[in-house]
């Protein structure tokens, strides 16, 4: 049986690359080469650039109304919501991530479509009390222009909706750069855009490496705005690479986020939290809460009761609904896990359980739980993106908020506690992004998201969005019939 290939999408055309260059995935789960996808060169990026400039200015997307890109946007979320199982089991076979979850998340995704499609007609601008007599001054809200959208592996269909819903309600074009690590939902991803009636030009979907796909997408003069998602080492080459063309770019980037459980908290609902945020997604999340601060009178038994729990964690087939733990996307982030683990041991790191790959096919970590010692653990500070959950004492409150932000990063947080004055105090004071309180992991199309310090700048979801994809642009009208008076005196 031959496997599928999947290719590129450049301005309203399927094809392969330019150079025909070609790469293979592998299913984590087992492996094996799976699919085979199209890699971009650098005239593929030229050509998709040169659509995206060019549609900007075509009738049929630059004079379309803004409640029919609206329609566009809702018409996208049927058909996202209506094959979110194929684009699941696409990204599960891709990534390794739970069916479970990519086929659910996937379905939800199509409500952000939804959501900006009912924003597309709300962008107003304003009239201006001006405070010169016989001018009509007025604002607009225009379209930032090109659009490239970088995506990475781990939330694709998500974080590809954060970005492309706000950039289409706003009437941008958008480049869609998928990660060469598992790409294929992105590339079956096109399929749908394809079919939703954009005009050609608007969306295109590419994929491959740094040289020549990233570098020259992002430092090309004709793209006006990025919107990056990734870790920082890349995001400080996006950044060098916009001051080529002066992009508008938000960064949407990696983190260490803390979970403080006080001694008040219900345990029960701590050690649930402290689980989805740490096994949930294989620990392969963005904002997963690998840092647990936890009041020292009731460590020893939050730690017997998240290894009571633990014991009916299932790793196994992400394809299987049973499967709690899946394979990680790359051998590469096991490597990463066990070196880290040695560190953190011989600094005094206690292992409750776990810390070794799963002897099987595939790239299975067992799921782990460590008890630091010290604030420099290596655990405490590496992000791992894998099922490796740290833990670490405290005895105030001050001090707990303290460690929470002594962090490069700043994206989630968490706070378990059953006093509602500590909940918005200790929230307040947590230099993150989001912060969930006696809960974790909740999303929505409503609710912004975004981090501080090395976390990234901008925000994604929410009314702020959309906003990020205009400029505001301010029109003068002389309403006297007289003429204008001395040209050299600033009026």
């Amino acid at each position: 049986m031959t496997n599928p290939h999947f290719q590129l999408y450049i301005d309203g055309v399927f094809c392969e690359g330019a150079g025909d260059a070609v790469m293979q995935s592998k299913n984590p789960a087992n492996g094996e080469t799976w699919a085979s996808f199209a890699c971009t060169d650098k005239e593929d990026v030229e050509r998709a650039i040169i659509g995206a400039k060019r549609v900007l200015d075509d009738p049929a997307w630059r004079d379309m109304t803004q409640t029919e890109r609206g329609k566009i946007l809702f018409k996208l979320a049927d058909l996202v919501e209506e094959h979110a199982g194929k684009l699941g089991e696409l990204e599960t076979q891709d990534s390794g991530k739970l069916l479970a979850e990519t086929a659910t998340q996937t379905k939800y995704v199509a409500d952000y479509y939804r959501y900006y499609a009912g924003l597309a007609d709300k962008l107003e601008g304003s009239v201006l009390p001006i405070d010169k007599p016989d001018m009509h001054v007025f604002t607009t809200r225009m379209p930032i222009g090109v659009v490239a959208a970088v995506v990475p592996w781990n939330a694709q269909m998500f974080l590809s909706a954060t970005k492309l819903g706000p950039a289409l309600a706003a009437g941008c074009s958008v480049i869609l750069k998928a990660s060469e690590i598992a790409p294929i939902p992105m590339l079956e991803f096109a399929k749908l855009i394809d079919h939703a009636g954009l005009p050609d030009g608007v969306v295109s979907v590419i994929t491959g490496g740094a040289e020549n796909c990233s570098i020259p997408l992002t430092s090309h003069p004709h793209v006006d705005r990025i919107a990056f998602t990734g870790g920082p080492e890349t995001a400080r080459n996006v950044v060098r690479n916009s001051a080529e063309n002066f992009a508008v770019t938000t960064l949407e980037l990696g983190g260490k986020s803390p979970i403080l459980v006080f001694e008040d908290a219900d345990l029960d609902s701590a050690a649930n939290g402290l689980i989805a945020a740490n096994f949930g997604a294989s620990g392969q999340s963005c904002v997963a809460g690998s840092r647990g601060l936890i009041q020292r009178s009731i460590l020893p038994d939050l730690i017997a009761l998240i290894k009571e729990k633990a014991q009916g964690i299932f790793v196994g087939d992400p394809m299987d609904g049973t499967t709690h733990v899946g394979p990680l996307c790359t051998h590469r982030q096991i490597n990463r896990i066990v070196e880290t683990l040695g560190k953190a041991q011989l600094k005094g790191a206690i292992v409750h359980f776990g810390g070794s790959p799963v002897k099987r096919a595939g790239n299975y970590m067992e799921p782990t739980l460590v008890e630091c010692k010290s604030e420099d653990t290596e655990t405490l500070h590496v992000e791992m993106f894998g099922p490796v959950m740290s833990l670490i004492p405290f005895d105030t409150e001050e001090e707990a908020i303290n460690m929470a932000n002594y962090s490069l990063f700043g994206l989630g947080s968490g706070v378990f506690t059953q006093n509602i004055a500590r909940a918005h105090r200790v929230s307040d004071r947590i230099r993150s992004g989001i912060c969930w309180v006696n809960t974790y992991r909740a999303i929505s199309p409503i609710a912004p998201f975004g981090g501080f310090n090395q976390s990234g700048y901008g925000r994604e979801a929410g009314q702020e969005a959309i906003l990020d994809y205009t400029r505001t642009k301010t029109t003068w009208i002389n309403k006297s019939d007289a003429p204008m008076q001395n040209p050299f005196v600033m009026r």
